[in-house]
């Protein structure tokens, strides 16, 4: 486990909190001591970007009933299949938050190498 920063929190438990919300990870890109060291920057990083696909993916899939002119049962499984959409990406963020938190950096396909590219600068 590493030291813990003047906050009290190891860099894991920072690395974990960024996968909390953009908040936090802009956070500790954005304020010194946190945004020089690499393993905060990375979760991150890794976080930021991955908020900002899921963003982008659930608005297009806002207009899948409109784009498809979907109503009864196709727009019903359409609005289970957002949900599991969700129910995914909160597995997934609690699968990150966890291996933060036990020191490992699970580096997600594409995302994870930019990200570790943009913790090392």
């Amino acid at each position: 486990m590493s030291d813990s920063n003047q906050s009290g929190l190891s860099d894991n438990a920072l690395g974990a909190l960024a996968y909390f919300s953009f908040v936090p990870a802009f956070f500790f890109l954005a304020v010194a001591p946190y945004n020089r060291k690499p393993i905060v920057r990375f979760h991150a990083w890794q976080s930021l970007i991955l908020d900002v696909f899921v963003a982008i993916i659930w608005w297009l899939l806002g207009f899948g009933p409109e784009i498809f002119a979907l109503n009864g049962t196709a727009l019903l499984i359409y609005e289970w299949a957002r949900i599991a959409f969700l129910v995914a990406v909160a597995l997934l963020l609690i699968g990150l938050i966890l291996s933060a938190l036990s020191g490992k950096s699970a580096k997600l396909p594409l995302l994870g190498a930019w990200s570790d590219r943009q913790s090392n600068r």
